[in-house]
């Protein structure tokens, strides 16, 4: 067992790695390794027994235990064996291989024909799904348009139908596994006699074996091919949103449907508009006599210029709301609002006669407002008094 690898090395995880830690970084190893997806590759499929090796050891508590204590001497059956079978009987009774390999049944959900779930190999399946990113302007996601995606996906062969047989033969069962896909493993451990299930490493956990490969896909029954495909966006849609182009992904195995096409959009911000959920933002901005006499000032919408009237005394940065003037419902009727942000100029620089003109504004108001002031404490020294 020297040259064994380390078990936690093997699966990616530090020693104190959770339950759910574990068997997600063994459901990501197996996918990657599995025969169905490297077939005829002989270092992949050992891999993939490693894998397995080491998530059956992990994942029961009282080999980790043993394993974290005493090395691969711990979880290694000749060890107790050449002990009469006492060697770790310190450790409790029998351990249940059922849960185990349910378990792994259950993370592939039967899809690859071993495990617990023993499900039928050559069962239809779907075939997988490809996501490709489109970028859009902002006005583009408001009002909805339509785009090209180019994608690289598995058709079936032509020429064999996606049997993977040369015409005129097909795919023979496969003798070791009878067709099932995988085989019985015996194991003697310091607790009896113990099976499991395997791929069948003469099928690839396939369950048939093609003698004679289609010239045109080499066995494999799938052929790559480059298309273009047109994505209707609908109006409303936000950054990071996905379509689903249903069908358009990898053709399926066996006689399963096609996979899927995602996709993702992104969208671009815009200089003016801002987006909140479905409604608008826009900064508009007016000049001081507008703000102080108000106005009808030309308002941009996401659907063209509307004309709103500004009242007398608007102050700077005070909010206006144009119902139903924001971005359509996805999905659904109706539009959201747009809110105007008004920001009010003051001029720079001032010609004399504009400066002369403001001053005696200035001094209009002061005038005005020792009036108000005088007649203010005026009243109150009246009521003070009494009268």
């Amino acid at each position: 067992m020297a040259d064994k690898r380390d078990y936690y090395e093997v699966l990616g995880v530090a020693k104190g790695a959770t339950d759910d830690q574990l068997k997600s970084a063994y459901r990501k190893q197996a996918k990657k390794y599995h025969p169905d997806l490297n077939p005829g590759n002989a270092e992949a499929e050992a891999k993939f027994k490693e894998v397995n090796e080491a998530y059956e050891v992990l994942s029961n508590k009282e080999k980790r235990a043993r394993y974290d204590q005493f090395g691969f001497a711990g979880v290694d059956p000749s060890y107790g064996a050449g002990a009469g079978g006492a060697g770790f009987g310190g450790f409790g009774g029998g351990v249940d291989l059922g849960d185990i390999f349910g378990d792994l049944g259950n993370i592939f959900g039967g899809g690859f024909g071993f495990g617990g779930g023993r499900a039928n190999p050559n069962a239809p399946r779907k075939g997988a799904d490809q996501r490709v990113g489109v970028t859009i302007s902002f006005m583009e996601a408001v009002h909805g348009c339509s785009k090209t995606i180019t994608v690289n996906k598995q058709e079936t062969c032509a020429e064999c139908g996606g049997t993977g047989a040369a015409k005129g033969t097909s795919p023979e069962t496969c003798p070791d596994c009878g067709g099932r896909g995988y085989v019985l493993r015996q194991m003697r451990t310091p607790f009896g006699v113990m099976q499991s299930q395997e791929p069948c490493p003469r099928c690839g956990g396939k369950g048939k074996i093609v003698k004679t490969p289609c010239a045109a896909c080499r066995g494999s029954g799938r052929t790559s091919s480059r298309r273009t495909l047109e994505v209707k966006i609908p109006a409303g849609i936000n950054d990071d949103q996905s379509i689903a182009l249903r069908g358009q992904g990898d053709a399926g195995t066996n006689g399963g449907p096609a996979g899927d096409v995602i996709v993702i959009v992104t969208v671009q911000p815009d200089a003016m508009f801002e987006r909140d959920g479905y409604n608008v933002w826009v900064t508009v901005p007016i000049t001081y006599s507008q703000a102080v006499m108000g106005a009808d000032v030309v308002v941009p919408t996401v659907d063209g210029k509307v004309e709103y009237t500004v009242p007398e005394g608007t102050q700077s940065g005070t909010t206006f709301r144009l119902r139903g003037k924001g971005i359509q419902y996805l999905g659904g009727r109706g539009k959201g609002d747009q809110y105007v942000r008004v920001e009010v100029e003051i001029p720079k620089k001032l010609n004399r006669h504009q400066r002369e003109a403001l001053k005696a504004f200035e001094e209009s108001l002061k005038d005005e407002n020792y009036e108000k002031r005088k007649g203010f404490f005026k009243n109150l020294r009246d009521k003070f008094e009494g009268k």
